[in-house]
């Protein structure tokens, strides 16, 4: 009986793409959203926002990716055509801004207006890059989302930012990326998101 163990090569594909996944956008904006969340003065209010700026920041324009997905807009969550990209991302931040409208409305808590407007900052940043240049959004949001949660938790956080590096493997791995557009994804969510986040909830 022949069995065909994987190569090497498939091993790390593989590894990658579950990095890739598992470490998407939205699961990341998931994760700093509840984070910052729970920080809040009252952390079951806090749940409550963080769970608003999910719906609007991640949820929705999930929603949206796969209806896209459905009707042959683009091949896969990810959107690897930077074309595409330059179609969705405005529509990702009309439902971003339509978040924040709302936490403006409700008085949502400095902290929390400020995670999303981060996050729309850094989509401002990163759109009209995309119009040339294929700036890796996973490590942007990951990089940004690493700088507000040490904003709210304190400089300890950065011991985590080797897992930017991990992200950005990933990308270049599956050859989604060039390095230099994982790096630049990075430094550019890490200080825009972090300059506006500090500004706003201060």
């Amino acid at each position: 009986m022949i069995t065909f163990l994987p190569t090497p090569q498939q091993d790390e594909i593989r590894s990658a793409r579950r990095i890739t996944d598992g470490m998407e956008p939205r699961n990341v904006i998931v994760l700093v959203s509840l984070g910052v969340g729970v920080a809040q003065d009252n952390p079951a209010t806090g749940l409550l926002w963080a769970l608003e700026a999910i719906l609007f920041a991640a949820a929705i324009p999930m929603a949206y990716i796969t209806y896209g997905m459905r009707k042959g807009m683009w091949a896969d969550r990810h959107i690897g055509q930077r074309r595409r990209r330059m179609l969705l991302i405005p529509v990702i931040m009309a439902s971003v801004a339509t978040g924040i409208g709302g936490m403006l409305w409700l008085g949502a808590p400095s902290a929390m207006v400020a995670l999303v407007v981060a996050m729309l900052a850094t989509l401002a940043v990163l759109l009209p890059v995309t119009a040339f240049w294929k700036i890796s959004v996973h490590t942007a949001v990951a990089g940004g989302a690493l700088a507000m949660l040490a904003l709210t938790y304190g400089p300890l956080v950065w011991i985590a930012a080797p897992i930017i590096a991990v992200i950005a493997w990933s990308r270049v791995a599956l050859r989604d990326h060039t390095p230099a557009q994982t790096i630049v994804g990075a430094m550019a969510g890490t200080a825009t998101a972090g300059f506006v986040f500090a500004a706003l909830s201060a």
